[in-house]
């Protein structure tokens, strides 16, 4: 898929202008797709055919004319759109019901969300580049002091990695911006400390101001996000992807989880190695 058509808004600005060059029968999909992004996000090509009064060919021919490889590649940006402009539960909910018809009870719900996590967290090892980890750890490893970050969803896995690193016993600080204090956090980050920045689309405003602060001070910057066209993964000096499980348009944290796990005890046993290398005793030899 072409690199301009990574967003909803990307996606419909390009439809508008391509809509007089059409074909009757593209044109129709069009006005179809547009008018009903909500249960574009979730039915089947085939019900959206039937409900659109074209063949499932149809919608197909069109995903392809805008540089897709499938109808299921275009939907997720209907999906993602639905995520970033509906962040209350109840009303996703709701917006699910409504375009597929469908009430699961728990138990599928749950065998949905497992499935989901498992194929996230199968695929984990082969999508993070190792030269990449190894240089995050690098970074974190000179560092005097880490700083993370991780605003609204990301805060989950900002707090467990501050929680993870203060257990090996790494100097940490949780940029959680209590009281409104973003700002005077990071400008306590010094040049010798590194920051850690998780952030996934839409990118909350105030992770992309730390970013570019670290940035402009040539503080090493580590980022956990979704994408390589993530605006916090074009600035940083480590950038780590992560693609997490998606059902019913809510989104996981499973593989940030695993991941910022990998890098808290990785570091943990560097920091073991060095140990042994110098001749300082550990924890329990101390005590």
């Amino acid at each position: 898929m072409s690199q301009t058509l990574q967003d909803f808004s990307t996606l419909e600005e390009r439809i508008t202008a391509d809509y007089p060059s059409l074909s009757r029968r593209l044109q129709q999909t069009a006005r179809f797709l547009l008018d009903h992004p909500q249960e574009v996000a979730f039915a089947t090509v085939a019900k959206l055919a039937e409900r659109a009064d074209v063949t499932p060919s149809t919608l197909i021919r069109f995903a392809n004319h805008f540089g897709f490889s499938g109808f299921s590649e275009m939907q997720q940006l209907f999906r993602t759109r639905l995520v970033d402009e509906l962040p209350n539960y109840n009303e996703r909910i709701r917006a699910v019901r409504t375009a597929t018809g469908e009430t699961p009870d728990s138990t599928e719900l749950l065998w949905e969300f497992a499935e989901a996590n498992r194929e996230v967290l199968d695929q984990l090892p082969g999508r993070i580049d190792p030269r990449q980890l190894e240089r995050a750890l690098d970074i974190l490893e000179r560092s005097r002091a880490i700083h993370v970050m991780g605003a609204r969803r990301s805060f989950v896995v900002a707090s467990y990695m501050t929680y993870a690193l203060h257990h090996i016993d790494k100097r940490t600080f949780l940029v959680n911006g209590l009281g409104g204090m973003y700002g005077e956090q990071v400008r306590n980050i010094e040049p010798q400390d590194a920051l850690l920045v998780v952030s996934f689309s839409p990118y909350a405003e105030e992770s992309r101001e730390a970013a570019d602060e670290a940035r402009k001070r040539e503080i090493p910057l580590i980022v956990i996000t979704d994408s390589n066209l993530s605006p916090l993964a074009r600035i940083a000096d480590v950038s780590l992807v992560v693609h997490e499980a998606e059902v019913k348009s809510f989104r996981g944290l499973t593989a940030s989880l695993c991941l910022t796990q990998t890098l808290a005890i990785s570091l943990g046993v560097r920091q073991d190695k060095a140990r042994e290398r110098s001749g300082q005793p550990d924890d329990e030899e101390r005590a």
